[in-house]
């Protein structure tokens, strides 16, 4: 039986999945080093975005120093970051694929929600909801509560997220993990990149958990 539309919420994450982040987080991370005067790989760094940043930051500097370093960096990153980052291919078409269909779309990642919410105001994207601070298993918290039965990501951690949740996991191949470490992870459909999400959408409607795998 198709899903009613009235029900359709998705929800989507961030970093590599809706934006492209790695130019502003890189040059974040170059002014980060500079004002601290501690060596970052940035371009190590930007290879391996979607889990919290302290993970990262915890290759760079102590762990009692990490703390005080996230705060300085949120603090630096809507000058550094915002206006450097563009929208992934295919990102506004996915969330109005979700509003003609009826349906409601968030926003869940693991960045910091205000600077996130700061993204999405400067590309023009508004979704439904925004939640942010969550990682991985800790997404299916704001998943279940908003009545998400889709999550979209691009890392194996938004996989876990999505299964975590009862949602369906959509992946999409445009961060860090390849599309096989995507579906070894139990990702129920790889994609390319957003700009097949509407099509896929389209079959998912007619038959939850049966349109066709990209």
């Amino acid at each position: 039986m198709a899903r009613m539309a009235s029900s359709l919420t998705v929800g989507f994450d961030l970093d590599m999945t809706l934006i492209d982040s790695r130019p502003g987080i890189r040059a974040c991370y170059l002014a980060l080093a500079e004002r601290t005067g501690t060596f970052i790989d940035a371009d190590l760094a930007v290879t391996r975005l979607g889990p919290p940043l302290a993970e990262e930051l915890i290759h760079w500097f102590p762990a009692d120093e990490v703390p005080a370093v996230a705060d300085l960096y949120r603090e630096m990153y809507p000058s550094m970051a915002i206006a450097a980052t563009p929208a992934m291919d295919g990102a506004r078409e996915a969330i109005d694929a979700v509003r003609a269909a009826g349906g409601r779309t968030m926003v869940v990642t693991a960045k910091y929600e205000p600077n996130a919410k700061l993204h999405l105001a400067h590309l023009g994207i508004e979704p439904d909801v925004v939640v942010g601070d969550l990682w991985a298993e800790q997404k299916a918290a704001a998943l279940r509560e908003h009545g998400a039965g889709v999550y979209v990501g691009d890392h194996v951690g938004d996989v876990r997220g999505a299964r975590a949740a009862g949602a369906f996991s959509v992946a999409v191949a445009t961060g860090p993990c390849p599309a096989d470490e995507l579906r070894a992870a139990g990702a129920d459909v790889v994609l390319p990149d957003l700009s097949a999400f509407p099509a896929w959408l389209g079959g998912y409607r007619e038959a939850p958990g049966a349109a066709p795998l990209a």
